[in-house]
């Protein structure tokens, strides 16, 4: 009897894991949307020493499944220790095979999922002796050594795309079903829950202003180790692109959210009591989850997932593969985004805030929010001590190696940078970005809580936006001036950047760059420049901005949009991937971690907003709870660039952030 392929799911683990109970009940909870038949591998080891030749039988077995034949296979009778009467197994919808051996490398190419299920020696050995009684125990030693081999040689853990934890007090199944909305396509439709999606619970509060939302989102968020906050602190600059209207405050009130995570060794999502292995690469991974289709029908940005894009995900786009080394035996992700489970969006126009959440919220949460809190007192804060990874000097010269590419014909334009970092023993990133975004506001301010790793910025520039209807957006910075002493020169400064020849010809450099990025998945004609040099003026600078707008083709290109125009041309320079090799071997192979990155949200419908990781204090908390912080910065560089200009204008970056500080730029030599 032949039927339609069936869906393959491998149950493997070491014994005592929980794997025959799992698959017993994974099958009655598959057994709702489909039919479920389970392969016993236990029925095909033959004895208490056949676990290696069973793999002949299985690797024969399994092909027959896959084709959705019903195959017939003789059992082995493990109280009379000989072999028993043959078995017919019936495929069906899904076809489970639970046993050790289920991952073995011959059967990986004909299953659609491999689960492995992983909890410590002495749990394992306990279960099992409890199921199995004495009929096991003399045999324990010998399997435990087959299934040690089994390991060593097949690496069965590695070839599964979910691990789960079953010594947990959590129910496997509950595991399970939160899982569940992250695999692999055939599995995940089996399964009716939606993932990638934000909490379904919607509040709305009004409330008399004024606020301070970092007020707000420090009371929201406090002894919280997941938590975000994105807004505009530039409320007393004109605002035509509506960039002041929202603030977003996202925080996990969940010891674990899912996290979503990426480095050199793969993508993976981590969730209580498991781990969803998602393939080598993250912008595949990410197309493969969203958006989800999820059209909630909100006037306001709502964000399913936030985080970052670091700067190393360029490996993605034939970029070199670098790290970004922390200390000895951490390699930070090169990205990183968290599920919360409470959002709070500020909308400063209509004194109002919408809460959603994943549970009905407690009384103070609601009395909170329609009285917000007017301020937040600051607090004490050390004053960092930088050094930089460059001497004046030194990046004089390596300016002019950037130049000789550029007459060699390898580029036409240099992105290059340097780093300030400085080690504390203590230190509060949350109150230095309240100091930042005070003395410097900035369209694109985030502060970002990941644990052991907090990132306060003052960003002036948006990477990328994407609205749930399809219209992409980026806006690139290229040129930059000091603000004056008093009006006059001020005016003057904003004049020589608004007409001088090389800043317009950086900017149109990367403006041309950044609409073929957009071409790639937009609408073809869609491509528009919307503005061109224009000029921002910010607490401590001036910046010459452009805007490119577009319509992306399909929803399901949101994930490659966001890929091809990574990372931000206004970071690298142009041509894109040439120019980045030249800067690897300009910046001495320094990883630049989330500095030229990007950081935003992934909202369910296809929505997102994404700022460049540049004015941007990134602080790492190491194993001795001391905090390592650091501090990108860099220009363009072209022809025409005149080294000591160049060098000053990375001083002039510093100063949003090292003067909320207190910190000095280090010494120039």
């Amino acid at each position: 009897m032949e039927t339609a392929r069936p869906t393959l799911i491998a149950v493997d683990g070491r014994s005592g894991s929980g794997k025959s109970t799992f698959a017993t009940d994974l099958a009655k909870y598959l057994e709702a949307t489909a039919s479920v038949a389970i392969l016993r591998l236990e029925e095909l080891y033959h004895g208490w020493d056949g676990l290696h030749r069973s793999f002949d039988l299985y690797n024969q077995l399994l092909p027959q499944l896959a084709d959705g034949q019903g195959i017939t296979y003789p059992i082995w009778n493990w109280e009379a220790d000989t072999l028993g009467a043959p078995k017919n197994l019936v495929p069906a919808d899904v076809v489970i095979i639970e046993g050790v051996g289920a991952l073995h490398g011959g059967a990986r190419e004909f299953l659609d999922l491999g689960i492995w299920l992983e909890a410590p020696e002495n749990f394992r050995r306990d279960r099992a002796l409890a199921r199995d009684g004495q009929t096991y125990s003399p045999y324990w030693q010998m399997w435990a050594e087959q299934e040690e081999r089994y390991l060593q040689a097949q690496q069965p853990s590695q070839a599964a795309t979910l691990m789960m934890r079953t010594d947990l007090d959590q129910d496997p199944m509950q595991i399970w079903k939160q899982a569940s909305a992250y695999l692999p396509g055939p599995v995940r439709q089996l399964c009716s829950q939606a993932g990638f999606a934000p909490a379904q619970l919607e509040f709305r509060q009004s409330y008399q202003g004024p606020a301070d939302a970092a007020a707000l989102f420090d009371q929201l968020a406090q002894g919280h180790r997941h938590a975000a906050f994105l807004e505009s602190t530039s409320h007393q600059l004109s605002d035509p692109l509506g960039r002041n209207r929202y603030s977003i405050i996202a925080l996990s009130t969940a010891p674990q959210p899912p996290v979503l995570s990426a480095n050199a060794q793969g993508t993976t999502l981590d969730l209580p009591g498991a781990q969803v292995q998602l393939g080598q690469d993250f912008f595949p991974a990410l197309a493969a989850l969203w958006p989800t289709g999820n059209t909630a029908a909100t006037c306001y940005p709502l964000p399913s997932w936030v985080g970052y894009l670091g700067y190393e995900l360029k490996r993605e786009v034939g970029a070199a593969d670098l790290s970004a080394v922390i200390e000895p035996g951490r390699v930070r992700p090169d990205a990183q985004f968290f599920a919360p489970d409470t959002v709070v969006i500020i909308d400063h126009r209509e004194e109002q805030m919408h809460l959603h959440s994943s549970s009905q919220p407690e009384p103070s949460l609601s009395l909170l929010l329609g009285n917000p809190p007017e301020h937040r007192p600051a607090k004490p804060l050390p004053t960092p001590n930088f050094s930089c990874a460059d001497t004046e000097a030194g990046y004089k010269h390596k300016i002019r190696q950037a130049q000789h590419e550029i007459y060699e014909g390898n580029t036409y334009e240099v992105c290059l940078t340097t780093e300030l970092t400085s080690r504390v023993p203590e230190f509060d990133p949350f109150e230095a970005y309240c100091r930042m975004r005070r003395t410097s506001p900035a369209p694109f301010a985030h502060y970002l809580r990941f644990a052991d790793l907090q990132i306060s910025s003052i960003s002036p520039e948006r990477f990328l936006a994407l609205s749930k209807d399809g219209q992409l957006r980026a806006e690139p910075i290229k040129g930059t001036r000091a603000r004056g002493i008093d009006e006059e020169s001020d005016l003057a400064l904003k004049h020589d950047l608004a007409t001088h020849p090389k800043d317009r010809a950086e900017n149109i450099m990367i403006v041309d760059l950044l609409r073929n990025d957009l071409s790639h998945h937009a609408v073809p004609g869609s491509v528009k420049v919307t503005r061109l040099c224009a000029v921002e003026t910010y607490a401590t600078v001036h910046q010459m901005v452009s805007t490119i707008d577009a319509t992306l083709a399909s929803p399901h290109l949101a994930a490659h949009a966001l890929r091809e125009a990574f990372p931000p041309g206004s970071m690298t320079g142009a041509p894109k991937l040439s120019t980045m090799n030249i800067l690897d071997e300009l910046e001495e192979q320094r990883a630049r971690g989330l500095y030229s990155g990007a950081v935003g949200y992934l909202g369910a419908d296809g929505a997102a907003d994404f700022s460049v990781v540049i004015r941007t204090l990134v602080c790492d908390q190491l194993a001795d709870q001391s905090w390592r912080l650091s501090l990108g910065l860099g220009g363009a560089i072209t022809a025409d660039s005149v080294p000591t200009e160049e060098w000053d204008e990375v001083i002039t970056k510093s100063r949003g952030v090292l003067q909320a500080l207190g910190a000095q730029f280090p010494s120039r030599t």
